[in-house]
């Protein structure tokens, strides 16, 4: 069974600024963590941001794991997420 996806409103502005197609290939690789969250992802080692981060091309989503949900914190490039 798969993760619900949570987004905060953060999450939402930042996906409404990628172009077109940089939202296309996150909602398919957003459907793909859902189904395994674990495997495709990386815990964080400063977790001010989030926990765990999962590579999109040059963007990561930060996000948190509670129980059965995904909490989409940030959506961004790679050079500017995590500052």
């Amino acid at each position: 069974m798969a993760h619900k996806l949570v987004y905060t409103d953060r999450a939402v502005k930042d996906i409404k600024k990628l172009d077109i197609i940089a939202r296309r290939r996150l909602k398919k690789a957003l459907e793909k963590l859902s189904i395994s969250p674990l495997k495709y992802s990386t815990k964080l080692i400063n977790s001010k941001i989030g926990e765990y981060r999962f590579r999109v091309g040059d963007y990561r989503v930060i996000f948190d794991l509670v129980g059965r949900e995904i909490i989409v914190l940030r959506v961004g490039h790679r050079r500017e997420i995590y500052r």
